[in-house]
């Protein structure tokens, strides 16, 4: 699977997802980290990745744009340790099959993950 990590989250995400065998980016490793939301979510369209962020307007981006793709994973809840942070992705890798997150907004917090299809 293939993820672009946004600006809000920690660089050490993008390795941790490369460890277990994605491609993985972070916004600052590819020069994005000014970009905007939509500046963001196109190059994520282009390249076939999913947006892993905290920031809550990418979903409203999504459903303004009434797209398919890219698929979006919001983590949700505040202030998190780097080990909730992981811990979170690594729930919605094992509730969500690939092909499903790719066309999704999966959010995801403390307690729960919700899917709905995109386009919203």
């Amino acid at each position: 699977m293939k993820f672009l990590v946004d600006m809000p989250l920690s660089p050490s995400l993008a390795r941790w997802l490369r460890e277990r065998g994605h491609d993985a980016v972070h916004a600052y490793e590819v020069d994005l980290g000014s970009a905007s939301d939509e500046e963001i979510v196109e190059r994520a369209r282009c390249e076939g990745r999913v947006v892993v962020t905290a920031d809550l307007d990418y979903a409203r981006v999504l459903a303004l744009a009434r797209v398919a793709h890219p698929g979006l994973v919001l983590l949700r809840g505040g202030n998190f340790s780097e080990s909730e942070m992981l811990s979170m992705m690594g729930r919605v890798l094992v509730a969500v099959p690939e092909a499903e997150l790719s066309r999704s907004i999966v959010v995801v917090d403390r307690q729960r993950a919700r899917r709905r299809v995109l386009p919203v």
